[in-house]
């Protein structure tokens, strides 16, 4: 039960807030109702409708006809299919060893969720007939937060993730050409400026272009990247691929995430935008945030180059007298910018080069694998650094270490699926997150159990 809670919900006892907004006649006859998840959203599917005869009686209360015009017979509640490749599901579930982080795989074809995991999750028959005071209260309570859905309402930064989306859109608009030259000496400056934004190597990349940033994570390349367009077309290209509103995934309850502007800071905060804002969001961090659902929906569009489609969990219903089967209507997608072809596979390129490249960041990860596959680390920095010091993780407590991301579709050529994996505090995303793309992707493709 675990291992979907966040995904099927639970039922629970119908209480007052309930009945205010159901029909009460459907259900005089129930004691529960979906409280969550697709228990919740498919409640009218699943629970189906009372149905009530018209009759004739005489005085002495006898039924002298049936059936007259108003009666109406029950419409029982159907089966539903889910989109879930629940083998697939476990594996995710164990990869992530109970560590807190959630995991999302989508097809990139059609949008279908491959798996949903939060982690850590909680027993859903606790709630079915009511859960004791105490219980709840160490659940709600609980550092791990269990009951918090990470994968639809956890907002983190994106860190590095965000760079291939605002590489192709910036390609799209003229700010980059693939084979630009620029220097990373291992800083930053805005102009008149004397802050120096620090790129994660210390002594720098060298000379870089499009493709070698993305595959090293140049922070130097993107902070320019996004300082010659400025926070509003930055904010204008991540919108685009869906980030900072909700997927629309078909159980609803999730994040919108957050994707700044100056007008978004001066309405909350009654502050200006400042320039090294901008720069921070070029990285991914300050103050964007991101679902990993968010993460997947978009690095499924990466994958089939453009097409953002809805997120969608149930496939099918099943009329459980006729037995019938009927495929979930779908919500309609959207095509991206249409930007040049040539611009996709340059990105494409590139975050392969990542997985598979001599000096790719996640290379380790791509070792001997019979596929290839493209994608994209990123650090989530929860806490500030001087200027002059350095991170040190043995010196940080857990709960302030760096979250590690990772993004990713594969095989290549031909996506078959796409995923955002998010471990809380894990570090690098090359060392804790990347590893499980890869133990998904053997399963996925090769039907490989886990090693």
């Amino acid at each position: 039960q675990e291992l979907t809670a966040h995904v099927i919900g639970y039922v629970g006892r119908i209480d007052e807030d309930d009945m205010e907004k159901l029909n009460k006649s459907d259900y005089l006859g129930s004691t529960h109702i979906g409280k969550l998840g697709v228990e919740k959203s498919y409640e009218d599917v699943l629970h189906g409708h009372v149905g009530h005869e018209q009759v004739e009686i005489n005085a002495q209360g006898r039924i002298v006809a049936r059936d007259l015009p108003g009666s109406a017979t029950p419409d029982p509640g159907k089966n539903i299919y889910l989109t879930l490749d629940i083998s697939l599901q476990k594996i995710a579930a164990k990869a992530l060893q109970g560590k807190r982080g959630a995991i999302v795989a989508i097809d990139p074809n059609n949008g279908n969720v491959l798996a949903l995991v939060s982690s850590p999750a909680y027993d859903p028959n606790l709630f079915v007939n009511g859960i004791d005071a105490i219980t709840y209260d160490v659940l709600l309570h609980s550092r791990d937060a269990p009951l918090l859905n990470r994968a639809l309402q956890g907002k983190y930064p994106p860190g590095s993730t965000i760079k291939p989306f605002l590489a192709v859109a910036a390609l799209a608009n003229g700010i980059r050409a693939p084979d630009d030259d620029f220097w990373c000496p291992g800083w930053y400056a805005l102009k008149g400026n004397a802050h120096h934004y620090r790129d994660w190597k210390k002594e720098g990349h060298g000379h870089v272009n499009l493709r070698y940033a993305i595959m090293q994570s140049c922070d130097v390349y993107f902070y320019s990247l996004a300082n010659d367009p400025g926070i509003t077309r930055l904010h204008d290209a991540l919108t685009d691929f869906g980030f900072g509103k909700k997927t629309g995934i078909d159980i609803g309850n999730e994040s919108n995430g957050m994707v700044p502007s100056p007008e978004w800071k001066r309405k909350t905060y009654n502050q200006p935008w400042y320039a090294g804002e901008t720069l921070i969001a070029g990285i991914g961090q300050g103050m964007i945030l991101s679902t990993p659902l968010q993460l997947a929906t978009a690095t499924a569009a990466l994958a089939n180059h453009g097409k953002l489609i809805p997120p969608q969990l149930v496939y099918a219903e099943k009329d459980i007298i006729t037995g019938a089967v009927a495929v979930q209507g779908r919500k309609p997608s959207r095509q991206i910018r249409m930007y040049d072809p040539s611009y996709w596979k340059i990105i494409s390129d590139a975050m392969i080069e990542v997985v598979h490249g001599e000096f790719g960041t996640a290379r380790r990860s791509g070792l001997n694998a019979p596929y290839r596959f493209a994608g994209k680390t990123g650090t989530s920095q929860l806490i500030g650094i001087a200027q002059n010091e350095e991170y040190r993780k043995e010196e940080t407590p857990e709960e302030f270490q760096d979250h590690a991301l990772f993004i990713a579709y594969a095989p290549a050529e031909a996506p078959q699926i796409a995923v955002a994996i998010i471990v809380e505090n894990g570090g690098s995303g090359s060392g804790s997150a990347a590893p499980i793309a890869r133990i998904l992707f053997d399963h996925y493709l090769l039907k490989q159990p886990p090693g």
